[in-house]
């Protein structure tokens, strides 16, 4: 979609506005994740001990699922308002972990716009719900709303 004006931005509220391509969360990014972050909890790192868990193999960390919203959103062709200088992260309201995301799966982000409003001038807060498919499984990972503010 790519560049769009504040209009036709507030039209989309409620739909979804973008499908990332599928990214494959390999054991050599989980244990970068756990390198960045200090939790080397062993169904991360360990791929011998984790196998006797029931997950049978190591798995992402809930936050390297999260973390990865940047590349998926890097990864569709999301619309976004014209002239954005800078855009940050603000919070989120809701997440939930609902499957692991298991080493060597592939995974995409489902993007929902949730809201978008003009806090000041030049200034926009959007809510976006990002869901986390995991390839073959019935349950995403993790479903978040998550809030940006965007500046012009």
């Amino acid at each position: 979609m790519g560049v769009v004006t504040q209009d036709e931005l507030k039209a989309l509220v409620g739909s979804n506005i973008g499908t990332s391509d599928w990214l494959t969360v390999d054991q050599a990014m989980i244990d970068k994740f756990a390198e960045a972050t200090g939790d080397h909890q062993f169904i991360h790192v360990d791929v011998e001990k984790a196998k006797l868990t029931p997950f049978g193999g190591t798995i992402a960390h809930g936050f390297l699922s999260l973390s990865i919203m940047p590349v998926l959103t890097a990864m569709t062709d999301m619309p976004r308002l014209d002239g954005i200088k800078m855009g940050v992260n603000y919070g989120g309201n809701k997440t939930r972990f609902l499957a692991p995301v298991r080493s060597g799966k592939r995974v995409r982000g489902h993007f929902k716009l949730l809201e978008i409003e003009e806090k000041r001038p030049g200034q926009w807060q959007q809510t976006v719900e990002y869901t986390l498919e995991i390839e073959s499984e019935d349950k995403p990972a993790l479903i978040a709303e998550w809030i940006s503010q965007f500046f012009v």
